[in-house]
């Protein structure tokens, strides 16, 4: 007779990427896992496969949790440029007052794997270009209902307001720069004037 499981497994999930998001990959070991999550090791092998296997669900979670979020905040009815502009602010306020120093779980995941393990690029390169398909859909819109200055391209404001979010996401971690991260994000939306 099957045992039944003594643990969720959505809460372990929840709690990995938790763990995996405030220490990274490499330095959450196994024996951490199994005490953050308050599961025996076999339980978590039977449950997820390897660390690397947790890790890589973790990471669909987050992407599960905040891309549908972008999308709804940029395709609201009406003006455009103000959503876009309160998610430019919102990053930089996110990275600015981030006390755990945790960053942004998927760009913490480009710098420490994407470089040397493919699943974890597509992983990223996936989420990336989810965020840069909502702005720049976003901008288009704000173009077609006359928002955005006559010669600004649309694409490729968008990727530079991407890269400058998860720039900000990367200082906000690494040093205590709330000013440098808030002027930034100012001098950004300047171009969306």
């Amino acid at each position: 007779m099957a045992r039944t499981k003594e643990f969720d497994p959505d809460a372990a999930l929840q709690a990995a990427l938790d763990l995996f998001w405030r220490r990274g990959y490499e330095a959450t070991s196994m024996a951490d896992l199994v005490e953050g999550l308050g599961i025996a090791r076999a339980s978590l092998y039977a449950t997820f496969g390897s660390k690397r296997e947790l890790y890589l669900r973790a990471l669909e979670r987050y992407s599960e949790q905040t891309d549908p979020v972008l999308l709804a905040e940029l395709s609201q009815p009406g003006p455009v440029l103000p959503a876009v502009r309160a998610l430019v602010r919102r990053y930089a306020e996110a990275s600015a007052e981030d006390g755990l120093k945790r960053g942004c779980f998927v760009t913490n995941t480009a710098v420490e794997l994407a470089p040397h393990d493919p699943a974890a690029a597509r992983r990223v390169e996936a989420s990336l270009g989810h965020l840069e398909t909502v702005l720049t859909a976003a901008l288009v819109r704000a173009e077609a209902q006359g928002e955005l200055p006559v010669g600004r391209e649309p694409r490729a404001l968008a990727r530079m307001l991407m890269v400058l979010m998860q720039g900000m996401r990367v200082l906000g971690k690494a040093t205590d720069g709330a000013a440098r991260v808030r002027d930034a994000a100012e001098q950004a939306l300047v171009l969306l004037d």
